[in-house]
């Protein structure tokens, strides 16, 4: 979506608490991203199984986009705007 939103020049803004930003990072690849429970997205919230028995599943707790493609933060204490240097 972010990649859309930059070709189109539409801005993109993430959403999140000022717990979420890591200033210590230098890059995307400094960030460990948690790995959850497969069930929560076989099983765990729904009435039926939405995925077959045994199937393999990746379930990450967020992703990581690149801050060329972020206009800003928007957070409980303000707005963090990215300056490219």
């Amino acid at each position: 979506v972010a990649i859309l939103a930059k070709h189109y020049g539409i801005p993109f803004y993430v959403l999140g608490p000022t717990t979420t930003i890591d200033r210590k990072a230098m890059t995307g690849e400094d960030i460990k991203i948690e790995l959850r429970d497969p069930e929560e997205i076989k099983t765990m919230w729904y009435e039926k199984p939405m995925a077959p028995m045994g199937v393999k599943t990746y379930n990450p707790a967020f992703d990581v986009t690149d801050n060329e493609l972020i206009t800003a933060i928007v957070t409980e204490k303000g707005i963090v705007k990215f300056f490219i240097c």
